[in-house]
């Protein structure tokens, strides 16, 4: 895969998980944690997927391919870090909302 194709997997991945993660959030705050749940579901996967292509980029490195890494990467990068935090504080928020709505 080429280091285009590398970024934009990465920035995709990282935009549909973290808009996964906040339609989860808004579905628990309105009570509905079936498709809270599933949304989550879906954002763990999409960012499984990033990490796939980002695990294949430092097995390579380590191979000796060197990957230049330039400001698109740089900016892939940031979107993935921002999913993954999006997507922790909304399982968070969501277990919280859980909680509060079985009292």
């Amino acid at each position: 895969m080429d280091i285009e194709m590398i970024v934009m997997k990465l920035v995709v991945c990282g935009g549909n998980a973290r808009s996964s993660a906040i339609e989860a959030l808004r579905s628990a705050k309105n009570g509905d944690f079936k498709h809270a749940d599933e949304r989550m579901e879906d954002a763990e996967k999409t960012i499984q997927e990033a990490h796939e292509v980002q695990t294949e980029m430092i097995q390579n490195e380590l191979n000796g391919e060197k990957v230049e890494v330039g400001l698109l990467m740089v900016h892939a990068q940031d979107h993935l870090m921002n999913a993954m935090t999006v997507m922790d504080l909304c399982k968070e928020m969501i277990d919280i909302l859980k909680k509060n709505n079985s009292r």
